[in-house]
């Protein structure tokens, strides 16, 4: 009987959950990745995508789908500059995100001090309104979950569903 009580603490044991480790804070991350969705509406017109973003220090790789997962674009930005590619084969490069941004979209984008402003840092956004509207808790350097983007006429509301710190 003892041994058939020891055995199943045991076993509860081995299956309780440790907790996350813990995360740097967000001051220190310099690598991470996210996925999620995006929402863009432009006046009347709006679009709905996917986002997986993979930042480290020199470089950013954001890949963009509709919601059945079809690839629309890839943007890149290294030492060698910003590039997209869309789903049509079109190829954009300039020297940098405002740059490529206003090149392939007619307007610039706050991108440059992305790294800091997406993980709920301050940052300049660059003429944009920006807004952390969720977390993804109530700790105080829990990392976004909603933020939004506004400007003139155009509303960006990037949602994440999972972030990953990178090494």
């Amino acid at each position: 009987m003892i041994r058939a009580l020891l055995l199943g603490c045991l076993l509860i044991a081995g299956c309780a959950t440790l907790p996350p480790p813990a995360r740097p804070p967000v001051e220190a991350i310099q690598s991470f990745a996210f996925h999620g969705r995006l929402a863009v509406r432009q006046g009347e017109t709006r679009h709905h995508l996917k986002i997986e973003w993979r930042h480290d220090p020199a470089r950013d790789e954001i890949l963009l789908a509709t919601p059945l997962g079809q690839g629309v674009a890839e943007i890149v930005r290294d030492a060698a500059g910003a590039r997209l590619v869309l789903a049509d084969r079109r190829h954009f490069a300039a020297d940098d995100w405002s740059a490529l941004a206003e090149q392939a979209f007619g307007f610039r984008l706050p991108l440059t001090a992305s790294s800091r402003w997406l993980l709920g840092a301050p940052a300049d956004p660059e003429g944009w309104r920006l807004r952390v509207v969720e977390r993804e808790s109530e700790a105080p350097d829990a990392l976004p979950r909603l933020i939004e983007l506004e400007r003139d006429d155009i509303l960006v509301r990037l949602f994440i569903d999972a972030w990953t710190e990178l090494q």
